[in-house]
């Protein structure tokens, strides 16, 4: 499986991310990161995202990977 930043692999991104409804602005992925109890560095790799709206989770995995 590949692995992703600080030891994160992008599916578990997407766990963390569970129950956000798309489209959804940054702060909502960050918001609900939190609620999911995601690790504080999986929230700060959020706030690093570039954009300000996320059409889908694969919006979500390009600003992960752009962000490695």
């Amino acid at each position: 499986m590949t692995r992703g930043l600080v030891g994160h692999s992008p599916a578990n991104m997407q766990t963390f991310l569970a129950g956000v409804l798309y489209p959804a602005r940054k702060e909502d992925l960050i918001r609900r990161a939190k609620k999911n109890e995601a690790p504080d560095d999986v929230i700060e790799i959020l706030e690093t995202f570039p954009g300000e709206k996320y059409g889908g989770p694969q919006d979500v995995m390009k600003a992960y990977g752009d962000a490695e």
